[in-house]
């Protein structure tokens, strides 16, 4: 068996800065909020005894420092992991990305992967690279990356939460197992609790 255990990166905006789409070009640092998410990712899998055979990661500074503080190893780079590309819309808070686009392309994405125009997902690709990962890897694994790269993970191995729901929140992990050519959706953007839960394990 193999188990994607797939984790989005911690904040990086302070508690009261107003959120901005951010991307493939733009390498911000974790917060210290979102060190603190990280580090309680690490006591968590730690506490329920996960251990990774390998650690992935996209190329930017915030999944990187995050899978450095989950585990003390310097993560391996994949480019399926790297977020995506807003074009226009990078690094703009959201009402302006509504102006420019409209709600209803936003949640064109949101529920179908569709691509807002003038931004660079990788559908294709990205679908592909998840899919040859995910038949060719073994063992636990720990990948990070962002919310935009994380959901491909569902697409390409044609797996949905009963609410449709496709987002992970900031500090928040997903599991997959896959046994041969099936894979099941052991859970998706959980984030640690209390000592002694068990979360997804």
């Amino acid at each position: 068996m193999t188990r994607l255990v797939i984790v989005r990166h911690g904040n990086t905006f302070e508690a009261g800065e107003a959120p901005r789409r951010v991307g493939a070009r733009t390498d911000l640092p974790l917060t210290e909020a979102g060190v603190e998410q990280a580090r309680a990712l690490g006591w968590h899998f730690a506490r329920n005894r996960v251990a990774f055979d390998r650690v992935l990661s996209s190329q930017l500074i915030r999944a990187r420092h995050t899978a450095s503080e989950i585990i003390d190893k310097e993560p391996e780079t994949a480019e399926f992991l790297n977020e995506i590309d807003h074009g226009p819309d990078e690094n703009l808070p959201e009402d302006a990305v509504v102006a420019r686009i409209g709600r209803e392309a936003l949640e064109r994405w949101e529920r179908d992967l569709v691509a807002p125009p003038g931004w660079d997902v990788g559908a294709e690709w990205r679908v592909a690279a998840w899919h040859e990962f995910a038949r060719t890897a073994d063992g636990t694994i720990l990948l990070v990356t962002s919310n935009g790269a994380a959901r491909f993970a569902l697409a390409a191995l044609w797996l949905m939460r009963e609410d449709g729901a496709m987002k992970l929140r900031t500090g928040a992990y997903g599991v997959i197992d896959i046994y041969g050519t099936s894979a099941r959706l052991v859970g998706w953007d959980q984030r640690p609790g209390a000592p002694g839960d068990r979360g997804l394990f």
